[in-house]
């Protein structure tokens, strides 16, 4: 411990303090953080604890931060600051596409608005306004700012630096989940064909049948392929920045999945085998694939989302489906899926999603046909029961 009365020194006792006649018992922690330029007096602040192990940590905490020159007075400390220091040292267990969404949020929408407040002073009216204030945005992305600001905010008050989330019990717009609209079977086999001898007609097709999202479909290697067992496993996907980063990442869930797709899926990706042997011979030594990726470039290397894409965009103009996007495929096949008559719980393990209350919150719809067939078979039962 650095010496009493120096920055960044600091000392720790034990406390007793009398309430109703009864005697509580607890630990404080000081530390010198500098000096006042003003008046040249000692600046210092304490910790608390019920014990000395929790409020040493405390104060090792700070006088680490005292010494590196990062520590800031609370007191003083404004949002924009610890939004600052929350970006820098708490965002290490989330994806980095997912970091640098919530830094886009934060220096696009919250710090422009609140970045000046002080933290000790940002209250729940003082949230509740600059949601309010966020008319321009869609529902969806003002949940999505709302809950990094909640997150951030939340760390704060385990921190012990605010006693409650200003961000709490926010009222927020309403979402309406947009309408989904799977292809035709017509139209699906008409997709299909036009992607016949493009560069991504394998990615397409094994979409569909899989209900795959892109980027996990870029991220499949062959070793994840068991051609005799029948099963894939999607225990990885191709990360969005993969020219400054990782390649791969975990699945949007988190959790890795082994599904067991109908064999014409098997089909595709023995085609897809053939056509890459023959991308090898052609590339010849400029081939490297060192991953064993099932869907690359022309040179064996990945291929990114936005050339998948782009691919793409040009496939569905080609049959006049120019609203529809890649991830409808999956849709499509979750669609499919309950007409086949799969049971949610199926299908959320297929899909990957977290709960099977969010797939049937997704897929809880069902077409005109379906609607149609059950119409049909109620009538046939009401009929069988006014014959008795």
């Amino acid at each position: 411990m650095a010496k009493k009365g120096a920055k960044g020194g600091g000392t720790i006792r034990k406390k007793t303090v009398t309430r109703n006649g009864k005697e509580y018992t607890y630990w404080e922690a000081r530390i010198t953080t500098g000096r006042d330029p003003g008046t040249g007096k000692q600046v210092q602040r304490s910790f608390t604890g019920k014990t000395q192990k929790e409020v040493r940590e405390k104060l090792q905490a700070a006088a680490v931060a005292v010494n590196g020159g990062t520590y800031a007075d609370l007191s003083r400390l404004t949002v924009g600051q610890w939004l600052d220091i929350w970006t820098r040292d708490y965002l290490g267990n989330v994806k980095p596409t997912t970091a640098n969404a919530y830094k886009s949020y934060i220096k696009n929408h919250i710090r422009p608005s609140l970045g000046a407040v002080r933290l000790t002073d940002l209250h729940p009216h003082t949230v509740q306004n600059f949601i309010n204030g966020l008319g321009g945005l869609a529902p969806s992305s003002v949940h999505v700012l709302y809950r990094v600001l909640h997150i951030a905010m939340g760390k704060a008050v385990d921190l012990n630096y605010i006693p409650r989330n200003p961000a709490a019990r926010c009222v927020l717009p309403k979402a309406e989940r947009k309408e989904i609209h799977p292809l035709t079977d017509e139209q699906a086999a008409a997709l299909i064909r036009a992607a016949g001898g493009t560069r991504i007609e394998h990615l397409v097709t094994l979409a569909l049948f899989t209900g795959f999202r892109l980027s996990e479909l870029l991220g499949l290697t062959w070793d994840a392929v068991n051609f005799d067992r029948g099963t894939i496993a999607v225990d990885k996907q191709l990360s969005a920045d993969f020219t400054r980063g990782p390649l791969f990442s975990t699945p949007k869930s988190g959790k890795p999945r082994i599904v067991m797709p109908a064999a014409s899926a098997f089909q595709v990706l023995r085609k897809q085998k053939t056509k890459q042997a023959e991308q090898r011979l052609k590339a010849g030594p400029l081939w490297d694939n060192p991953c064993g990726l099932i869907f690359t470039d022309e040179d064996g290397g990945p291929m990114s989302q936005q050339t998948a894409e782009k691919e793409f965009s040009s496939i569905r103009a080609a049959v006049g489906l120019d609203a529809f996007r890649f991830h409808d495929l999956r849709h499509t096949f979750a669609v499919n899926s309950i007409r086949a008559g799969d049971d949610i719980k199926t299908i959320q393990g297929n899909l990957g999603h977290a709960t099977a209350a969010f797939t049937l919150d997704v897929y809880g719809h069902v077409t005109e046909t379906m609607k149609q067939d059950s119409a049909a078979r109620m009538e046939t039962f009401i009929k069988g029961v006014m014959k008795l």
